[in-house]
Parts: C-alpha cells; sequence; structure tokens
C-alpha cells in the first residue's frame, strides 16, 4: 500500500518541483496575478436559482396559474440579475476606488513626513521579528524605492491587495450565472407553456431541477477549491433548499389572500 501510495503522488511532486525552479519562479512573479471570479459564479449562480425559485415556490405555494409563475419568474430574472450585476459592478469599482485613495495618502504622507512613513515600515518589520542590521537593510530597500514603500503601505497598514478583479469583468460573471441557473426552475414551465404535450406535475419537476442546480453549483465550487464535491454539494443544496421552503410555507400561509 505504501509503495502505490508514494508512486500515486510521484508526478505531483515532480510536477510541483518543476513549477518551483529558480526560471520557473522567476516567470511567475513576472507575470500580472491571474485574478478568479469564482465568487462572482457562485454568487449569481446561486442567488439565481434561490430567487427565481423562491419565485416559483411561492406562487406555486399560494395556488396560482403557470402563468403567474412565468411572468414573476423571468420577471426576477431580469431585474434582479441586472440589479445583483450593477451591485457587484458598483462594490467591485469602489475596491478600486478604495486602493487608489489609500495609494494617494500614503504618497503625500511619505512626501510631507518622510521620517514618520519610515517608522512605521520600521515597526512594521521589526513585529514581523526583523531586527539589527538585517531591520535596517529592510528599512533602507523599501524606503529607497517610492512606489515600493506605497505598495507596501498598502499592504501592510491597510491590510489591501495591490491589485483586484475587473468590475466589468465581475458584474458579468454575475450576471451570466444568474440568468443560466435562474432559469432552471422555469425551463418546465416554459416548455408547459409552448409544447402540445404538458408535463403533468411541473412543480416537482422544478424543484427536483433546481435542487440538481444547487447540487451541481456546490460540486463544482468543491473540485475547483480542491475539497469534497459531495460535500460542497450537499451543503449548498441545503441552503438553497431552505430558501426554497421558507418561499413556498409564505406563499401556502398567505394562499387565502388570492383566493380572497
Amino acid at each position: 500500500m505504501r509503495r502505490k501510495n508514494s508512486s500515486a503522488t510521484t508526478p505531483d511532486v515532480d510536477q510541483l518541483r518543476q513549477s518551483h525552479t529558480p526560471e520557473a519562479v522567476s516567470n511567475r512573479l513576472r507575470s500580472a496575478p491571474t485574478q478568479s471570479y469564482l465568487k462572482d459564479l457562485i454568487y449569481g449562480g446561486t442567488d439565481g436559482a434561490v430567487t427565481t425559485f423562491a419565485v416559483v415556490s411561492g406562487v406555486a405555494g399560494a395556488g396560482m396559474s403557470e402563468a403567474i409563475i412565468i411572468v414573476l419568474g423571468l420577471a426576477n430574472l431580469i431585474a434582479d440579475g441586472f440589479s445583483m450585476a450593477v451591485s457587484n459592478f458598483l462594490g467591485t469599482r469602489a475596491e478600486h476606488q478604495q486602493r487608489e485613495q489609500k495609494r494617494k495618502e500614503e504618497r503625500r504622507h511619505i512626501e510631507l513626513l518622510p521620517e514618520g512613513e519610515r517608522e512605521e515600515i520600521r515597526q512594521i518589520f521589526e513585529k514581523k521579528g526583523f531586527s539589527g542590521d538585517e531591520l535596517d537593510r529592510i528599512v533602507s530597500t523599501i524606503c529607497n524605492d517610492k512606489e515600493r514603500w506605497i505598495d507596501t503601505m498598502i499592504q501592510e497598514e491597510h491590510g489591501l491587495s495591490l491589485t483586484g478583479p475587473s468590475p466589468w469583468k465581475a458584474a458579468l460573471a454575475t450576471l451570466l450565472a444568474f440568468i443560466v441557473v435562474g432559469t432552471i426552475p422555469l425551463i418546465i414551465f416554459l416548455w408547459n407553456l409552448l409544447a402540445s404535450a404538458p408535463h403533468p406535475d411541473p412543480f416537482i419537476f422544478s424543484a427536483w431541477s433546481t435542487g440538481f442546480a444547487f447540487f451541481s453549483i456546490g460540486a463544482f465550487k468543491g473540485r475547483f477549491l480542491n475539497q469534497s464535491w459531495f460535500i460542497s454539494g450537499i451543503e449548498t443544496f441545503l441552503i438553497g433548499s431552505s430558501a426554497a421552503i421558507l418561499a413556498y410555507a409564505t406563499g401556502f400561509l398567505l394562499r387565502g389572500l388570492v383566493d380572497g
């Protein structure tokens, strides 16, 4: 068993070793950091499925017609999807603006109070365990390059990254995921509207397909992050299902208002 496990991990170790040669490390550090939009995809997809199926559940619980489900579901896809994309765009752009504002602020502080800012660098690296001549060399190296000095203050004092995702790409990822996954609960109702042989129980079909969408989103996240795809899928499924159950129960409890 030990020999089998060892041979199984050898290709991974060899690949890892090749990616950490001096040349490979140099090339990787010269390249711009790759921005991930996984958060935006997961956020948009999950919310698209939750909110659209919440509409389906609420309307179905109230005993209203399939036509109302389609109208309200499509209205939700367009309005809520656009709203989420805009909100994500504004939030991501605000992070960029905050980073630039702090950069201008630190540049001004360095120009007006260089010794005070130099002392901040000293104390930052002193807390990291550096001292004596080694600390002096670090402070001197950083402070001899104004841009490096500002970058260090951005990261160490303010806890901000030097780069961030594109607001437009983040918004687009959210919108596309929201619409694609959010359409799943409505597919069977659209089918019944257009097909000559409608499904006899569209709500049950919608519930199963939406549950599968929840699980798939979680499984995708788990595989992408090298976590258990099954556990991640079940977690997302339970969270999404809880929202759907609440929406259905609300519609069911308030169905008297519709009947009235």
